[in-house]
């Protein structure tokens, strides 16, 4: 049986493909230091200490973007790339949980 075939991502610069990326990775590391979602604080800092580099190289990707010209940002283009690239699950880290029914 072949796995699921994902959608294809949109087309995109090289430049907005490291934005994309980037962006996903600092989602990641806030997702994990989400007080109302980490386990453990040793895990909390450690992406605490990584959220650092991630967001210099978020902020050098937006950098290398502007320098090259791309001064508008195609959120429709990016919004489909992060979908397929499972960025609503991944921001969905960011928030706080439902309160539990009473």
């Amino acid at each position: 049986m072949r796995p699921p075939e994902f959608p294809p991502l949109p087309a995109l610069t090289r430049a907005e493909g490291e934005f994309i990326d980037r962006y996903l990775e600092v989602v990641d590391q806030l997702g994990r230091i989400n007080p109302a979602r980490a386990d453990d604080t040793y895990g909390a800092l450690r992406a605490a200490q990584a959220l650092a580099s991630h967001a210099a190289a978020l902020r050098d990707a937006l950098a290398l973007m502007h320098k090259r010209g791309e001064t508008q940002i195609h959120s429709a283009t990016l919004t489909r790339a992060l979908r397929v690239l499972d960025g609503e699950r991944r921001a969905g880290r960011l928030t706080v949980p439902p309160a539990p029914p009473s």
